[in-house]
């Protein structure tokens, strides 16, 4: 198998974080913090959507990555990846661009998690399959 749906949105996601971690690096030269977030307000929301970016991504790629080896739904797998990429794109920009809840947070939380719960019960029904 050569991978090709996992290695696509791997590929975006890893420029996003990319993106992430350049607004964290600008906000640290700005405020002239080295270490932490200086209790500075965009600094911490940088900081934030960079960390919640790393938190979810990589269990969503392993996911992907799984149900791509396992099965040939390439069009539920393209879904999964292109909901993912929205969702994470909506998040950050929400969490950087304004304090508090927003259109952004709460699309993004939602289709992070969507795609969380689809490929995490899409993985136990090929594996339950299996043994039925």
């Amino acid at each position: 198998m050569n991978l090709m749906i996992t290695g696509l949105y791997a590929g975006l996601l890893g420029l996003i974080l990319l993106a992430l971690s350049i607004q964290v690096i600008k906000a640290r030269r700005k405020h002239m913090v080295s270490l932490g977030d200086g209790n500075i307000d965009d600094l911490q929301r940088a900081t934030r959507a960079h960390a919640n970016f790393s938190e979810y991504v990589p269990v969503c790629i392993i996911l992907l990555l799984i149900a791509e080896l396992t099965s040939q739904a390439d069009v539920f797998l393209h879904i999964c990846g292109i909901a993912l990429v929205f969702g994470r794109i909506a998040h950050a920009y929400g969490l950087v661009t304004k304090a508090g809840a927003s259109w952004g947070r709460v699309s993004g939380t939602l289709a992070t998690f969507a795609v969380l719960i689809a490929l995490s019960f899409w993985n136990l029904y090929i594996v339950i399959a299996k043994f039925i």
